[in-house]
């Protein structure tokens, strides 16, 4: 059984792609530092709209190709062997996303959706539906969208500092290797997780006012039977 954070980004900042080019690798090795203090097996790294070949920052340690890809209606987060390179931001539809990833045998997951997202209204067909770290609240209602689109439920950080790693992550029942990970998500071989402790508590409680100021998380539902602990 791996333990994968399947959410994490390289650096903390949007755009400014020449900067990107010479933090990466640094941003890279100190969230696989982090990660491995944690008890991770890996992490896919998913940067907004781009995918660089990193490879693995250190023995033993997983790091799954990936991107986010930031649709129409929101972000898809696609992981596997071969991701695209770059993405247009809100150039392509959720359907496109998942076209695209299956495309190069990769997985289409649903990130945070009830963040700035209105996929979940959507009838694509995905591979699977994220239980985000930054607002585990929400993990209730996106029990229900995945129980009616029967899809599996998968957990991701969301980290853009190495900090926030680990945060949420996913217990797979596979192989390390990118092509086994995706077979693991497609048939439903994953459990999401949330980790414990004051840290995490306080990295929940200051993105749930960031991102209300922000009125990307209108919502503030009461967690019920399947919510994490919550603080």
């Amino acid at each position: 059984m791996l333990s994968l954070d399947l959410h994490t980004h390289t650096r903390f900042f949007h755009g400014r792609d020449r900067l990107a080019e010479r933090f990466d690798p640094y941003g890279h090795a100190a969230l696989a530092a982090v990660a491995r203090r944690r008890g991770l097996d890996g992490v896919a790294l998913t940067n907004h709209d781009y995918y660089r070949p990193l490879g693995s920052p250190s023995k033993g340690f997983l790091s799954v190709p990936g991107i986010e890809i930031s649709t129409t209606k929101g972000h898809v987060l696609v992981v596997g062997s071969d991701p695209p390179t770059r993405t247009k931001k809100g150039a392509i539809t959720p359907a496109e996303a998942v076209e695209l990833a299956h495309d190069r045998g990769c997985v289409a997951i649903i990130a945070h959706p009830f963040r700035n997202s209105t996929i979940r209204e959507t009838d694509v067909e995905f591979d699977a539906i994220e239980c985000n770290g930054k607002h585990p609240r929400t993990w209730p209602l996106v029990r229900e969208i995945a129980n009616e689109r029967g899809i599996p439920l998968v957990g991701g950080s969301d980290a853009h500092y190495p900090v926030e790693v680990g945060r949420a992550y996913t217990k797979i029942d596979a192989e390390p290797t990118p092509e086994a990970i995706v077979g693991a998500i497609r048939a439903g071989r994953v459990e999401p997780a949330v980790a414990g402790g004051t840290l995490a508590r306080l990295l929940r409680r200051g993105y749930k006012r960031i991102h209300k100021r922000k009125g990307h998380l209108p919502l503030d539902p009461t967690p019920g039977v399947g919510a994490p602990p919550e603080d």
